[in-house]
């Protein structure tokens, strides 16, 4: 079956845009497409797509509330489109649960091979990626989850601790295996049950606890 792709976007070119990259993937089929955040939600819940490609501002719901709202109804996947370099929601947008993010400058395979490595469970958040995410939120202050005594990272070994700080700070699996003299196997076995124990998504997810629980910053 072909991954199955829903299109949120409030510009008519841009949807248009990704409909006809996509479409030239065999494996993908565009299967609806939204204008707002309120017509995601619908057309998700209709649709019930394997990927979701979602622009964050638009009229009337925005795609952050628009996300958080689908993965609490299904298990889609949520890529973010975006400006990084001027959208200061990006933050919010992993944290309300989303795959990873776009920038619509992406090239075409780049933009296919996305969304199949999302549809395949994997988070969409390369380590140049994870670290400028990290560098927009390392002045702010310490959240209150990282000063209200709970202490989700409790659960961890101080391996899987430290792996989890290397990740927050924008290390692949490979850098991780070199920088603690490990196997990339390894590395890859800690961040899996890292993810199991935190009950998380995914790599992503990981980020985020590690930021809101005071282990980056």
């Amino acid at each position: 079956m072909p991954i199955s792709v829903l299109l949120a976007d409030d510009q008519h070119l841009v949807r248009a845009g990704f409909r006809s990259l996509l479409r030239r993937g065999r494996d993908i089929e565009v299967v609806g497409e939204a204008s707002t955040g309120d017509e995601a939600v619908r057309t998700a819940r209709q649709l019930r797509p394997d990927v979701i490609l979602m622009d964050i501002r638009m009229p009337g719901m925005d795609g952050i509330a628009a996300t958080r709202q689908i993965l609490a109804e299904q298990d889609t996947r949520i890529i973010i489109l975006t400006t990084f370099e001027t959208d200061e929601y990006v933050f919010a947008a992993l944290a309300a649960g989303a795959s990873g993010f776009l920038t619509k400058e992406i090239d075409p395979d780049g933009l296919r091979s996305a969304v199949r490595v999302v549809a395949a469970g994997d988070a969409l958040l390369s380590p140049s990626v994870t670290r400028r995410v990290v560098g927009q939120f390392a002045h702010r202050p310490v959240p209150a989850a990282a000063t209200a005594g709970g202490d989700r990272l409790a659960v961890l070994t101080e391996r899987e601790r430290e792996v989890v700080r290397l990740i927050a700070t924008g290390l692949s699996n490979d850098e991780i295996a070199r920088e603690l003299v490990i196997s990339p196997l390894t590395a890859k076995t800690h961040v899996t049950r890292a993810i199991a124990k935190l009950g998380v998504r995914d790599r992503v997810q990981l980020v985020i606890v590690a930021y809101e629980d005071g282990l980056v910053g």
